[in-house]
């Protein structure tokens, strides 16, 4: 890795407090424009605003999609304001580049009724099934991001208070209400669940994985295909799914936007307002219930 990027990465880290799945896309986007630059036989210094267009114009040569052109524009940014401010640069190349907007999607919902049968997949009566049952009622219960969940530690639950403790993005920490639900799904699983899957006593993951130590996203991933495929759910689930879905649901049933905008740990409102989208359902449910000659 190069020196300059090396500080960026450890400015981003240390002084502006950005968690570290930020910072290792910020290294791969930065990576990708120093190979640029490599075929280029160009440097950082060597940088201006021609070169960085014609950069811009080969990622969408290959292929990229405008979603990922913008991340990359916003790595740049970050990165060239740094190179001025710690005087590596007498200028930033990216400061009158204007990159469209990638179109936005409404976040993919699944119905309560799938999410039942989703949960409702998990049959295995042992210490993974119990464990796999107390991940999804956390996860729904709460609408935490799958990063989250899983670096839940025992320390972060407060089970006889009904709330867990979560450290989001910027390591900010904010507490999540448990359900009842989800409460008595994590108890079954502390009391006889985790026990048998723990081999190290000084491990104090919440959700441990057959060998014994924390669960990754990609063992969660799995699992989670798995019983999306057993319930028949028709819609493709990921862990952001039941994130998605546990907002929309709130906001269906009359939650407050700003309690919605706490509870996901979003800092910007307008993030938590892609979820006030009207469903059909809800559509219609509310026009039979106002209109008087419904």
């Amino acid at each position: 890795m190069q020196p300059e990027i090396r500080k960026f990465l450890e400015h981003v880290r240390l002084e502006r407090g950005l968690s570290e799945n930020t910072a290792v896309s910020y290294a791969r986007d930065l990576a990708d424009f120093s190979a640029y630059l490599a075929r280029e036989e160009r440097t950082w210094a060597d940088a201006d605003r021609t070169l960085v267009l014609r950069y811009l114009s080969d990622l969408k040569r290959r292929g990229m999609k405008a979603a990922t052109i913008a991340r990359r524009m916003s790595a740049l940014r970050a990165f060239f304001r740094f190179l001025v401010r710690e005087g590596g640069l007498t200028s930033d190349p990216t400061a009158s580049i204007e990159v469209a907007a990638p179109e936005e999607h409404l976040p993919r919902v699944v119905s309560e009724e799938d999410v039942e049968r989703l949960i409702g997949a998990v049959r295995r009566p042992d210490a993974m099934g119990l464990r796999d049952r107390a991940m999804l009622e956390t996860l729904y219960a709460t609408g935490v991001r799958v990063s989250e969940l899983l670096a839940l530690s025992l320390e972060d639950l407060e089970l006889a208070a009904g709330y867990i403790r979560v450290f989001g993005k910027g390591n900010k920490e904010r507490v999540v209400p448990l359900g009842e639900v989800a409460q008595d799904a994590l108890t079954l699983y502390l009391r006889y669940g985790r026990p048998l899957l723990a081999r190290d006593r000084n491990e104090n993951a919440v959700f441990l994985n057959r060998f014994g130590r924390r669960m990754t996203r990609q063992g969660f991933w799995n699992l989670l295909k798995g019983y999306a495929r057993q319930a028949g759910v028709a819609e493709q689930v990921t862990p952001h799914t039941l994130r998605h879905s546990f907002a929309t649901h709130l906001l269906e049933g009359g939650a407050d936007l700003r309690v919605v905008q706490e509870l996901l740990g979003h800092a910007d409102i307008s993030t938590t307002e892609r979820y006030t989208h009207v469903t059909p359902k809800r559509l219609r449910e509310v026009y039979r219930n106002a209109h008087p000659r419904a």
